[in-house]
């Protein structure tokens, strides 16, 4: 009898601590597929210049670089959800620069016509952890370029006064040089997407991303290294690193590294490799 009380103690603990297991099983999973929507910014409320910015479409993130913002303060707003709009010509007129509205993590940037994003283009693939046997997503390659969505030779009579209301942008297909124009616009973010897919018959990157991290629960470098070399000019970014890295399959888990301050888009001079065409409404032009 004795016997039997110790076996079902033993039972019900052993049933506690599985239950306890996939539980916490659970709770890393959802924190993976969930965590592309979980950014904290503490700028206050307010109209800030833009100094530098830049798109992954790894996650869809934009990370803009404000400046006046209040001391103690960093100077960082990274969000899932920019609306983006030109300049009018009466701010133009008046000297304005890019700047962005922000209104708790809601963000409109009012870009000049020549502002340029820096643009991270990753390519990833799904396989098998040999450890664990669970499916990851790998980044196996990572190229940085420039974007700018408001370029003139793309403005027209047509879709000239669209570009002053603020909407969602996104790129055009990816290429080595500047990306000019966009790919798809709207003015929810799934409008975009939709316009992006009538344009090229195909979801845009982020989006092949986004369904890739929500199958696999997971994304791993596996290489950390930079994904473009360092600026030699510590005050502004020039864009002389702009290139691509070769990730191997064989390294540990880490997480995706960011680029440095030093390597956002902004208005300056750059360098960069001769870049490949680009269909759709953007284009891709090599400057001279």
């Amino acid at each position: 009898m004795l016997s039997k009380k110790i076996l079902a103690v033993l039972l019900t603990i052993v049933l506690g601590f599985t239950t306890v297991a996939c539980g916490s099983s659970n709770v890393n999973a959802d924190s993976a597929n969930n965590s592309i929507a979980q950014v904290k910014n503490n700028i206050p409320d307010g109209q800030y210049p833009v100094q530098q910015a830049t798109f992954n479409d790894l996650d869809g993130e934009y990370r803009l670089m404000l400046l006046n913002t209040p001391t103690g303060v960093k100077p960082t707003f990274a969000t899932t959800e920019l609306r983006m709009a030109r300049l009018t010509e009466e701010e133009i007129k008046n000297g304005q620069q890019t700047y962005v509205d922000i209104n708790g993590n809601d963000a409109v940037m009012h870009l000049t016509e020549d502002f340029r994003i820096e643009y991270i283009h990753s390519e990833t693939e799904t396989v098998t952890n040999a450890n664990t046997g669970r499916q990851e997503t790998v980044v196996i390659r990572q190229q940085s370029s420039f974007w700018t969505p408001f370029a003139g030779a793309l403005a027209g009579q047509a879709i000239g006064s669209m570009l002053f209301t603020p909407q969602y942008y996104l790129p055009p297909v990816y290429s080595g040089g500047t990306m000019r124009g966009f790919g798809g616009y709207g003015n929810s973010y799934n409008d975009a997407v939709q316009s992006y897919r009538s344009n090229y018959n195909s979801a845009p990157p982020v989006e092949k991303n986004r369904q890739t991290l929500r199958t696999s629960g997971s994304v791993r470098n596996t290489n950390t290294s930079a994904v473009r070399s360092n600026n030699p000019n510590n005050s502004k970014a020039t864009g002389a690193g702009v290139g691509s890295t070769n990730l191997k399959t064989n390294g540990s888990s880490t997480k995706v590294k960011q680029p440095s301050s030093n390597s956002f888009g902004s208005n300056n001079s750059y360098r960069r490799t001769t870049p490949r065409r680009s269909s759709g409404f953007g284009s891709s032009r090599r400057r001279r």
